[in-house]
């Protein structure tokens, strides 16, 4: 089988770096990129721009990124599903939750590789977190964090930073915890004077028990990209930003002073960072999405996984503007 013959869409921040690493992918070839609104970038190099997806489908592609504003994933997607192109749509998978399961339903019929970018499952720390619990480094999972906060990102305008940010942290803990959620509590913030917040603490629990916590926002003048995942063992926590994992062991030694040990609960054990092969995310993922196009889909977020992620950050939303607490 020769190169798969990709097009792309959008060619804005995140396009860019799509058209990028689509060309450094073995088994892919960039061969037509569209986006209405130019290319600033200059992404595109000695492709022609094309206006629309009706454009870019007319070029005889074989598989297509999406990475146009939320608002236009489902239209697009549509677009892709019914003529026959395998399709990655940057996430969320839509704007809204019925918008996902149409377009998740579109591709689950036509029979096509339907997926969602969710890079930071491709995270070198992430994955190595992932590889180290599955091994059971920390014995029984008791609880998941995520904290991702940093400066406005003038890019966004159509939706806020839950659906922009959180969507990752909701994403992730689940696939970290091989569990669904089961039901969110949320406070948002509008501070920026925007339609949509800007910043969120949510709580939850998953269907094996573990509770989460998620602190989102960017209005943070710091970048802070950190997953906590705590079990019976100890923690380990991983860095996305530097792409580290370090872990924290419960001590085996007890302190002999009373009064801290009953304090503390657990003692205080071994420190160690660990050194392992760290890949460029976006590479993996396209990487990825070659071999789901090939017969392999077990590294791919599915359109599915895409739609229950989207329909947890509504939750969230929900629960916020309610003041409640929302089962799923």
């Amino acid at each position: 089988m020769g190169d798969i013959r990709m097009g792309l869409i959008g060619l804005g921040s995140m396009g860019r770096h799509h058209a990028r690493v689509i060309r450094e992918t073995p088994g892919m070839q960039l061969v037509a990129a569209a986006d209405p609104a130019g290319d600033k970038f200059g992404a595109a190099r000695d492709l022609p721009v094309l206006p629309d997806v009706e454009a870019l489908i007319g070029a005889g592609i074989d598989a297509a990124m999406v990475a146009v504003p939320t608002l236009e994933h489902e239209a697009v997607a549509l677009a892709l599903a019914a003529a026959g192109v395998h399709t990655m749509v940057e996430k969320p998978i839509a704007h809204d939750v019925p918008a996902g399961e149409r377009v998740a339903a579109a591709f689950a019929e036509a029979g096509l590789v339907g997926a969602v970018g969710y890079v930071e499952r491709c995270n070198p720390a992430i994955v190595e977190m992932r590889r180290r619990l599955r091994d059971g480094q920390l014995g029984t999972i008791f609880q998941i964090t995520t904290a991702r906060q940093g400066p406005f990102p003038a890019r966004i305008s159509d939706v806020g930073v839950v659906k922009d940010l959180a969507t990752h942290d909701v994403d992730l803990t689940s696939w970290l915890a091989g569990a669904r959620y089961t039901h969110v509590s949320a406070h948002v913030a509008h501070q920026t004077g925007r339609t949509h917040e800007d910043m969120l603490v949510a709580s939850g629990q998953m269907d094996n028990g573990i509770i989460v916590s998620h602190l989102v926002n960017w209005l943070t003048p710091r970048k802070e990209r950190q997953t906590v995942v705590t079990g019976e063992k100890g923690s380990l926590v991983a860095d996305t930003l530097t792409g580290d994992v370090t872990f924290f062991a419960n001590g085996t030694v007890s302190p002999e002073w009373e009064a801290v040990r009953n304090f503390r609960g657990v003692a205080e054990g071994d420190v160690i960072r660990y050194a392992f092969a760290k890949r460029e995310p976006l590479r993996v993922e396209q990487e990825n999405f070659r071999d789901a196009i090939h017969g392999n889909l077990s590294a791919v977020v599915s359109m599915s996984d895409g739609v229950e992620t989207l329909r947890v950050v509504e939750a969230m939303l929900d629960a916020a503007r309610d003041g409640t607490t929302v089962r799923l």
